[in-house]
């Protein structure tokens, strides 16, 4: 799946046009390498995202969306000073 689309389906950013514009930035990680927004997302993978102050760190558990079921797993979240 797409990293843009995974943003969105996981509910990690509301929407599609941001979650390309936040990868285009270079404010998206997958496996610590900077990712662009058609870059490929697998189970296991880790992505790290800098948004605004926030470090949010998620585990890809899943890539289809289930009713009352995260997509990812929350590894760690801080904030920057």
């Amino acid at each position: 799946m797409r990293l843009d689309k995974y943003l969105k389906v996981a509910r990690l950013i509301k929407r599609r046009t941001v979650a390309k514009e936040a990868a285009t930035k270079d404010k998206v990680e997958i496996n610590d390498k900077v990712a662009k927004p058609s870059s490929t997302v697998k189970v296991n993978d880790i992505i790290t995202l800098h948004l605004g102050l926030k470090i949010i760190k998620v585990k890809v558990i899943s890539l289809t969306p289930r009713k009352d079921e995260l997509m990812y797993e929350l590894l760690s979240e801080e904030k920057r000073p």
